[in-house]
């Protein structure tokens, strides 16, 4: 990982979450192993905070979303805080709002976001790995959305990044069976990009996020944005069909080709 010979810094935004800064990379860590990560009302409002800054800033170049320890990534909603924070329709609209603006924040992160899977993987916890560009997780993790054992429905604008991800028939057969299952499975269905074994998992994460921040930034954030639109129904507009040439008049381009053909490694600067 760039950097990893510097040390962190660590921006606290509550206590129960905070981003750790190295170099070019962010890494949001959810911080309650005790309740395996499970996921606070006031955490999902902190969300969208965090998210703004990272997507503003365009000194990064990747960030990871984990939760704290090896136990979970995180077990969905924190469900011992409903009978205060959602126990009602007129509850659960505000708490619904909540989860969407979080979720939301991270689907439209600017930056390559990589989700760093350990252990469980359930409910919400698999809606927060929906958004991510990259899913990495070891072999004995596992993921389900038993929602429907609480009688609780996913939102439309819950269940989009999911659908996108993994298609009607798997989305409703997760819904409808609320089954837990194996990260082989997982990654069959495509809720995550690539199994490795357990120990293996943050090693992998780095070399992923080494690969991303070896190339222009630029580059990564237009291929990005490109694909997210392509998967839209609507045709592109003139305007969006021309920015598809804009990487010609980057600085970034002219620096690659100049390394390429001096068989050296570029050292992209964002411009």
């Amino acid at each position: 990982m760039q950097n990893h010979q510097n040390p962190a810094e660590t921006l606290s935004h509550s206590r129960d979450i905070y981003v750790e800064r190295k170099g070019a990379v962010a890494t949001i860590v959810l911080d309650r192993p005790q309740k395996h990560n499970a996921v606070t009302l006031e955490m999902w409002l902190q969300i969208p905070v965090i998210m703004n800054a990272l997507s503003k800033d365009d000194s990064l170049r990747c960030v990871i979303l984990r939760g704290a320890g090896e136990r979970a990534f995180s077990s969905g909603c924190d469900i011992s805080e409903f009978s205060e924070v959602r126990s009602n329709r007129e509850q659960g609209i505000i708490y619904g709002k909540a989860m969407q603006d979080a979720l939301l924040s991270l689907y439209e992160c600017r930056h390559p976001l990589i989700a760093q899977v350990h252990g469980l993987c359930l409910g919400a916890g698999v809606e927060l790995l929906a958004t991510c560009d990259i899913r990495i997780c070891g072999e004995s993790s596992t993921f389900g959305i038993p929602a429907k054992n609480l009688g609780l429905v996913l939102s439309h604008a819950e269940l989009k990044p999911l659908l996108e991800l993994v298609g009607q028939d798997t989305l409703k057969e997760m819904l409808l069976e609320g089954r837990i299952f194996s990260a082989g499975e997982a990654c069959f269905k495509k809720l995550v990009t690539r199994v490795v074994p357990d120990e293996a998992v943050e090693k992998e994460t780095e070399a992923s996020v080494r690969r991303i921040t070896g190339g222009a930034p630029l580059a990564a954030r237009w291929h990005k944005k490109f694909v997210r639109r392509l998967a839209e129904d609507e045709p592109l507009s003139a305007e969006e069909y021309m920015e598809g040439f804009e990487c010609y008049e980057t600085q970034d381009y002219a620096t690659g080709c100049a390394a390429f053909f001096k068989k050296e490694i570029p050292e992209f600067s964002g411009k």
